[in-house]
């Protein structure tokens, strides 16, 4: 099992496991999943301590997934052996009008493919702020709150002056989930500062760049397109062109190899440990290749892995010679809402 500091306090009613279990993998794009395998490799992951799950309503299966799961576990376990995992899904409408009716629909929806009363966590993620639907959307949301069908809300890909819009409704928000790692790190302008002073967390994801930020690509050629074989190493890819170059990248996984070798962990160890130890964070998310493959030991070194100052500081001499994706691209979530996209998650 994990150690007591790979958990978090996320709210007095849930604490979640700090390195979350990823579900867009599930979705397509990462490869064939065979769901019995899935379903069995969920018990591998919960029994290690990776509890917490991250998924939403449109990351193909997985809110079926976690329903089977939780039905299965539960008959091997006992009922009260659900309070040990945590489900924390999104909600992800096109946009347009929101009424009492369309938001209790979808919401429903979820709470019977995931087979539970009450959902742990809903993440609300919305397209076009020009359509400020997105306020009715979450006072529904609220409601539905007080009638204990979600436990929690919390935003997905919001910037921070609509962060600000919301809370100025007298929404609670616990948590912002936002693209966070070595390369991008723009939710250090102003995010992080933010939710800091406001009680809210962040939840972070793309910290391993789909697998770009790890010892499997230290010292490589640049991959062509046909050579980046899931949708998370396409996106994230195009998210490195941004930040720099694939020469930067060599540069920046030498330094991490180097200090890995000096912790006697991995690259991506490293890249985990940096984004957990940022300010607000409480979580990063990972991805979940079910059935394909698994790093549950390797993920767990992170927690017993300090960075030093001397780490930090070679870090931060490759960081600085990179390209400023908050000037380029603007505050977090903006990557959808710009005006060439740089993704299509």
């Amino acid at each position: 099992m994990l150690p007591d500091q790979s958990r978090l306090q996320l709210t007095p009613d849930l604490k979640i496991c700090r390195i979350l279990n990823g579900m867009w993998q599930v979705s397509g794009g990462h490869g064939c999943i065979n769901s019995r395998a899935a379903i069995a490799q969920m018990f591998d992951y919960v029994d290690a301590g990776f509890t917490t799950w991250d998924l939403a309503n449109h990351y193909g299966a997985a809110e079926d997934f976690i329903g089977e799961f939780r039905q299965q576990w539960q008959a091997e376990r006992g009922e009260a052996a659900l309070s040990q995992v945590q489900a924390l899904t999104k909600w992800v409408p096109h946009p347009g009008r929101m009424t009492r009716q369309i938001v209790e629909e979808s919401i429903n929806l979820s709470r019977r493919r995931m087979q539970t009363e009450t959902l742990d966590l809903l993440q609300f993620h919305w397209w076009d702020y020009r359509d400020r639907s997105y306020l009715d959307a979450l006072l529904h949301l609220q409601d539905l709150q007080q009638e204990g069908k979600i436990r929690h809300l919390a935003l997905t890909n919001f910037d921070t002056d609509h962060l600000q819009i919301v809370l100025d409704c007298g929404i609670q928000i616990v948590s912002n989930q936002v693209q966070f790692s070595l390369i991008d790190r723009r939710p250090l302008v102003q995010m992080a500062q933010f939710c800091q002073q406001h009680d809210i967390k962040l939840l972070a994801y793309g910290t391993l760049c789909g697998g770009l930020l790890s010892d499997r690509y230290l010292n490589q050629p640049e991959p062509s397109a046909n050579q980046l074989s899931t949708a998370s190493q396409r996106k994230y890819k195009k998210m490195i062109d941004a930040w720099g170059d694939w020469n930067l990248l060599q540069s920046l996984l030498n330094v991490l190899h180097s200090i890995a070798q000096k912790h006697q962990v991995s690259i991506a160890n490293v890249a985990i440990r940096w984004v957990l130890d940022q300010p607000a964070v409480a979580g990063a998310i990972v991805g979940a290749r079910l059935s394909i493959a698994e790093h549950l030991r390797d993920n767990a070194r992170v927690f017993d892995l300090q960075l030093d100052e001397a780490d930090r500081a070679e870090i931060e001499v490759v960081l600085g010679k990179s390209r400023d994706l908050f000037a380029a691209i603007g505050d977090c979530g903006d990557e959808y809402r710009h005006p060439t996209p740089l993704t299509s998650g």
